[in-house]
Order: structure tokens, then sequence, then C-alpha cells
């Protein structure tokens, strides 16, 4: 009989007003943060790509593909490199920008719990948010974001 799994480690990823919270198994690394390569034709989230172990990444702004003012990198940016749970994205692969450096946390259902303080539209690549503690870390719909950068390079090739 196969183990219940109890714990899953997460990274919490720093945005410019909050947190979002991935599981460890969706991200393939962390890196620092290096100038992309424009996307020509590119909505202003989409900033470009950079070069991950051979290949050119897709890479995004989480606050841009929500609607929001998209930050400017600092010397605390960083890089999260995803894998992408589709097929869409060549590669299989793509990354957000993140404003700090994410932290490693073990989520079990003793620490989360559902937040419904805040809506988001249909469209938003959220699933939810939700109370850890003193947190109120939002779970990005990681499928969705792969579909806006999957149409996006197609529109841009």
């Amino acid at each position: 009989m196969a183990e219940r799994v109890t714990e899953i480690y997460s990274l919490l990823v720093p945005l410019v007003d909050g947190r979002l919270i991935i599981p460890r198994a969706c991200v393939a690394e962390v890196v620092g943060f290096q100038t992309p390569s424009e996307m020509t034709g590119a909505p202003p989230w989409y900033i470009g790509t950079v070069p991950w172990n051979g290949k050119a990444v897709p890479l995004v702004s989480f606050e841009g593909a929500c609607g929001q003012m998209i930050p400017p990198a600092s010397g605390r940016t960083r890089v999260v490199i995803l894998h992408c749970l589709g097929t869409r994205v060549d590669g299989g692969n793509f990354a957000i920008v993140s404003q700090g450096f994410p932290q490693l946390v073990r989520v079990s259902n003793d620490v989360v719990r559902p937040d419904n303080s805040r809506v988001f539209p249909d469209r938003a690549p959220v699933i939810c948010q939700v109370r850890m503690v003193n947190e109120t870390p939002l779970v990005p719909d990681l499928e969705r974001l792969e579909e806006m950068i999957a149409e996006e390079t197609s529109i841009s090739q």
C-alpha cells in the first residue's frame, strides 16, 4: 500500500506585494537574474528568454501576468526555473522572476488553510490564496502560465 504524503516541500517565492507558494517538485533550479533576450511583439509580462542548460527558457513576470506593474530587477532578483506540467512550451521549462531569495518550507494540513479574502479574475494565473501562520501566499496556476507563454510564443515567432 502506498504511503500517504503528509508534507510537501515547497518554495515561498517573493513578489513585490506577497509571495507565491510552489511545490519543490515543480522547481528545476533557482539562478541569479540575467538580462533576458527580448521577445519581439510579446506583451510586457513576457519579459523574454534566459539561457539555462543550453536552451532559451521563457521568462515571465508573475505580477505582470496578473495585470500589475512589472517590478524592475535589483541585486536581490532571482529567476526560478520551473518544470512544465504540460507539453505546450518548447524545451519543457519556463521561468518566473523572484523579487528575492525563495524560502524552502514544509507544508502540511496543520499549517495551511484556505483564505478566501480575495477574488481573482477568471483568466488570472492564480488558483487561490492560502493562509500559513502569518503568511497569505498565492498558489499560482502554472498550467495557465504555460498556456499564456505558449500562446504568445506562437504569435511572436
